[in-house]
């Protein structure tokens, strides 16, 4: 029987491809759906609007926000469910303060993610061009963002992936995995993470198997 293997064929931040040889595609649709559902990344998700005389509501606003990718640092954070500063408002662990305070005078003026302040250097939207709201002459828009890690299977907001495909390769016995990234984390950062997760997974059910105990009567 040929061995196992799997080779990187084509990576860049944005995409990676891998190419496994004699492994049952159901595992590599598993490194695809975990890197979709439960590789975690920051975004936004609790708004404190402090003026908003836009034409769009409150909600509206912090819905576009939470949708913004934000560069994600693998490791540096905690879930807030696991933080021990058991707040809700969080720590410097667990989440990341953005601010915003925009302002139309005589023009109509397009907010765009690139006006998002963080307190965290390393944390910021992928694009400075990504719309906000548009602001009419003197209307103003101010509020405080806190982004908290997550995963997709919870929220589409925290999927890091903008596309994860599984196809047949030229031989019989390949599979090809397809991971591109919407820029919280690398294409190659993604694929590790998930196959960290697998790797968890598979080693929790072996335990849970060896722990069965088979009845006496059996």
């Amino acid at each position: 029987m040929a061995s196992a293997s799997a080779e990187i064929v084509e990576k860049s931040n944005e995409r990676v491809v891998v190419r496994f040889s004699n492994i049952p595609r159901q595992y590599v649709n598993s490194l695809r759906r975990l890197a979709i559902s439960e590789v975690s990344t920051l975004a936004i998700d609790d708004v404190v609007v402090l003026e908003n005389s836009s034409v769009m509501h409150d909600e509206a606003v912090a819905h576009r926000l939470g949708l913004i990718p934000l560069r994600t640092d693998p490791g540096r954070f905690v879930m807030p469910q696991e933080c021990d500063c058991k707040s809700t408002l969080g720590c410097s662990k667990c989440r990341v303060l953005l601010v915003l305070d925009a302002e139309a005078n005589e023009k109509t003026v397009a907010v765009t993610s690139g006006e998002l302040v963080s307190e965290d250097e390393m944390v910021k939207p992928v694009s400075k061009d990504i719309p906000i709201v548009v602001l009419a002459p003197n209307q103003k828009l101010k509020f405080e963002a806190y982004a908290r890690l997550g995963v997709g299977k919870d929220h589409a907001k925290w999927q890091p992936t903008s596309a994860a495909v599984v196809k047949d390769g030229k031989n019989e016995d390949e599979t090809i995995l397809i991971v591109e990234s919407n820029g919280a984390l690398t294409a190659e950062e993604i694929l590790l993470a998930a196959g960290e997760r697998l790797f968890a997974k598979v080693k929790s059910f072996k335990q849970l198997v060896s722990s069965l105990k088979v009845p006496k009567n059996a």
